[in-house]
């Protein structure tokens, strides 16, 4: 398996290109216009609830400490004649000045079983992005697929902080080895699925004795693979053979 190990470099290229992909989408929206993929919310409510994100991040990332903060983002909340963009985009700019300026290995709380530095949330916020501007994208008809060094990066996150923290969609006794594969990132993954629990195996490691034989072998761009663990599109658009019922362990929130 050959994982991509994103830089920060990386991480802020890829929010420089996907921020204001989001805005354009979101300006070319009326405010009430749904987000099909994210069901109940209006592009306004994506909008605010990136916003809200970006502010919380900001604080976490440069509080220097490990510490787990009190409370969670919440949604920005326009004032009178205020649009919800236009908060977005000072959040945003404030989050790029200061992640431009933010040493990685500067201390930093995140909720995963990942070391406590700041480039956990270079990282998040890149994924979170791009998603989201997808989303965006979608509701005025025109999502693009995520670029594949980024997506195939996402894929890991997904894998390596979201389900290792239970951050799963729904619960289920799932046993069985998943093999997720993204030619066109020449990058696969192997997830070893242990009821609540997940392991995420290196295939330098694997020795010819281990089972690990997989009992659902997923393939497809790493764009559609990472979007589908995210539930914005169907494992059913992808090439898929085996246990099918492993893959509910798999989506995320």
């Amino acid at each position: 398996m050959s994982r991509l190990h994103g830089t920060k470099d990386f991480w802020i290229g890829a929010l420089r290109a996907e921020g204001p992909a989001f805005a354009a989408a979101v300006a070319e929206a009326p405010p009430e216009t749904p987000v099909l993929s994210c069901p109940g919310w209006t592009v306004t409510d994506l909008t605010r609830h990136l916003a809200g994100v970006y502010r919380w991040v900001h604080g976490v990332a440069s509080a220097n400490a490990i510490t787990a903060p009190t409370g969670g983002s919440r949604p920005v909340e326009p004032g009178p004649g205020e649009s919800a963009l236009r908060l977005w985009q000072q959040a945003y700019d404030e989050l790029m000045a200061l992640f431009d300026r933010l040493d990685p290995e500067a201390p930093a709380w995140n909720w995963a079983p990942q070391p406590k530095k700041a480039g956990f949330w270079h990282r998040r916020m890149a994924h979170e992005t791009a998603v989201h501007r997808w989303d965006a994208q979608l509701a005025i008809a025109a999502g693009e697929p995520i670029e594949a060094k980024l997506a195939a990066d996402g894929v890991s996150e997904v894998l390596d902080s979201w389900l290792p923290a239970g951050r799963r969609r729904a619960g289920g006794p799932w046993h069985g080895v998943v093999h997720l594969s993204a030619p066109d990132a020449a990058q696969e993954w192997f997830l070893r699925l242990r009821g609540e629990g997940v392991a995420l195996l290196d295939t330098a490691t694997i020795f010819d004795h281990d089972d690990h034989h997989a009992r659902v072998q997923v393939t497809g761009t790493a764009s559609d693979l990472l979007l589908a663990l995210w539930g914005r599109v169907s494992f059913e658009n992808l090439t898929v053979a085996g246990d099918r019922g492993l893959l509910s362990g798999l989506r995320v929130t």
